[in-house]
C-alpha cells in the first residue's frame, strides 16, 4: 500500500512538473512565476478547445472567464471620481480627478482602449481600473476607458466603429469643456488589440477635413498592426511563448473577422492572402522594415497568394477587403497617410509574437517624419502591463507602467 502511494505521489509530481515547466528564455525575469501563470492560461485554453469540440460552448466563450474573474465595479475614491456613461451609445468608464475648490485649470486627457484580441477584455478589469486611477493621479488627467463590443458576437468593423464613435464624440469642444479637458492635450492609447484600435483611430481622424480638435499623441503598447503576414521573425521566434502563443494570436485574428474555422486554418498556414490583399504585402515586408538585429537569423519569404481560396471560406471576398482595410491593419496605409499623424510612443517586447508589427511601424513612421519614441524591453513578454495585481504581479509590469506614464507626462 505504501509503495503504491509513493508511486502515485511520484507520478502526480512528475506530471505536474511536466505540465508546468516550459522552456522559457533565461533572460526573462521571474520565470517560474510566468510558468505558473501561463499554466492557468494553457489549462483554460485546453478546456475551451474541449468545450468547443463537444459543442458545449465556443472557444472564446470559455476564454472569457479570464475577463470575468478580473472584473471589478469601478467606484470613486478620495482622489478619483468615476462615472459609467454612454458616449454616442457606447459604454465608457470616465475617470476624473476630484475637483478642488476654485480649480478651473484644463487638464490632459487619455482615451484608453483595452486589449484582449478584440474577443476578450474589459475596461472594468482590475488592472485597467488601477492603470486609469494611476494616470488620473500622476498626470492630473481625465481618462476615458472604452467598453467596445467584442468579437465573435460582433465581428470587424464593429469594435473599431464603437471606438471611433466614442473618440469623435469626446473630441467635440462642448464635451471637452464639460470635463475641463484641454483640446490641445489629448492622447489615444491602448495595449495589444487596443493598440491596434488606437493606431487605426489616429489614422482615420486625419482623414476628416476641417476637424477642429486633433490628437496630440498616440501611445501604443505592444500593438497588433497587420493580418497579412503571420510568419514574421517574431511570430517564428515566439510561437510557443507564454500568454500569447502564435496559435492564440492567429485565432484572435480569425475570430475578429469570422467564425468560419476555415479562415483560422488558412491563417495558421499563412495562406489566407489572395490577389486582392497581396498588393499590400510590400507594407509588411519585414526584410525592408526590420533592423538587422531582428531579421538576421531568418530568410524572408513572401506569404503565399492563393487563387480560389474564396470558395473555401464563407464570405471570403469580403474578408479579403477586411485584411486590406487599414482600420483592421493600420500598418497597411501608404506612406502619404503617415506624415500627418501625431507623435507616437510604441512599446515592444522581445518575447512577443507582435514585436515586429510594432518595430515595422516605428520604422515607417520615422521615415514619414513622425516623432516616435520606441521603448523596447529585451526581457519583456506580451501582456506585461496587465500583471500588476497579486498573485500575478511582475516587476516588469511596474517598469512598463512607470515608463509609459513618464512619457505621457513629458509629451502630453
Amino acid at each position: 500500500m505504501r509503495l503504491g502511494s509513493i508511486v502515485l505521489f511520484v507520478f502526480v509530481c512528475s506530471f505536474t512538473a511536466y505540465y508546468i515547466y516550459e522552456p522559457i528564455p533565461e533572460e526573462i525575469e521571474e520565470r517560474w512565476k510566468l510558468m505558473l501563470t501561463n499554466c492557468f492560461f494553457r489549462s483554460l485554453s485546453h478546456l475551451a478547445d474541449l468545450s468547443e469540440l463537444l459543442g458545449l460552448k465556443d472557444y472564446m466563450g470559455v476564454m472569457y472567464f479570464i475577463t470575468l474573474i478580473e472584473k471589478v465595479v469601478p467606484v470613486s475614491d478620495e482622489h478619483v471620481k468615476v462615472a459609467e456613461e454612454r458616449f454616442d451609445g457606447v459604454e465608457v468608464v470616465l475617470y476624473q480627478p476630484k475637483q478642488r475648490g476654485g480649480d478651473t485649470e484644463l487638464r490632459r486627457a487619455v482615451i484608453y482602449l483595452h486589449g484582449g484580441g478584440w474577443c476578450l477584455g474589459s475596461s472594468r478589469m482590475s488592472p485597467y481600473d488601477l492603470l486609469a486611477r494611476k494616470m488620473v493621479t500622476e498626470l492630473d488627467a481625465v481618462v476615458l476607458s472604452v467598453e467596445y463590443r467584442l468579437a465573435p458576437a460582433h465581428h470587424f468593423p464593429v469594435p473599431f466603429e464603437d471606438v471611433y464613435r466614442v473618440v469623435k464624440h469626446f473630441l467635440q469642444r462642448r464635451v471637452l469643456a464639460q470635463y475641463s479637458v484641454d483640446p490641445g492635450r489629448i492622447a489615444v492609447s491602448g495595449d495589444s488589440a487596443g493598440g491596434n484600435l488606437a493606431a487605426a483611430v489616429s489614422q482615420q481622424l486625419q482623414k476628416e477635413p476641417g476637424r477642429q480638435v486633433q490628437l496630440k499623441a498616440q501611445a501604443l503598447i505592444y500593438p497588433v498592426l497587420q493580418a497579412l503576414d503571420l510568419n514574421t521573425p517574431s511570430y517564428q521566434q515566439n510561437q510557443d511563448m507564454p500568454i500569447l502563443p502564435r496559435t492564440l494570436m492567429v485565432r484572435f485574428w480569425s475570430e475578429y473577422f469570422t467564425s468560419d474555422k476555415a479562415l483560422f486554418r488558412a491563417m495558421m498556414a499563412n495562406t489566407h492572402n489572395n490577389p486582392e490583399s497581396s498588393s499590400l504585402l510590400k507594407f509588411v515586408n519585414w526584410s525592408d522594415f526590420l533592423p538587422e538585429t531582428y531579421r538576421s537569423k531568418y530568410n524572408y519569404s513572401a506569404p503565399a497568394v492563393v487563387e480560389g481560396v474564396e470558395g473555401e471560406i464563407v464570405g471570403m471576398e469580403g474578408l479579403s477587403r477586411s485584411f486590406a482595410d487599414p482600420r483592421a491593419s493600420p500598418l497597411l496605409v501608404p506612406d502619404t497617410a503617415l506624415h500627418s499623424l501625431p507623435k507616437a510612443y510604441i512599446l515592444t517586447c522581445e518575447y512577443d509574437v507582435l514585436r515586429d508589427d510594432g518595430i515595422m511601424y516605428v520604422t515607417r513612421l520615422r521615415a514619414a517624419g513622425v516623432e516616435v519614441t520606441h521603448e523596447h524591453y529585451d526581457t519583456g513578454f506580451h501582456g506585461g502591463l496587465m500583471f500588476t495585481v497579486w498573485p500575478t504581479d511582475f516587476l516588469i509590469a511596474r517598469r512598463i507602467t512607470d515608463n509609459y506614464i513618464k512619457w505621457l507626462k513629458e509629451n502630453l
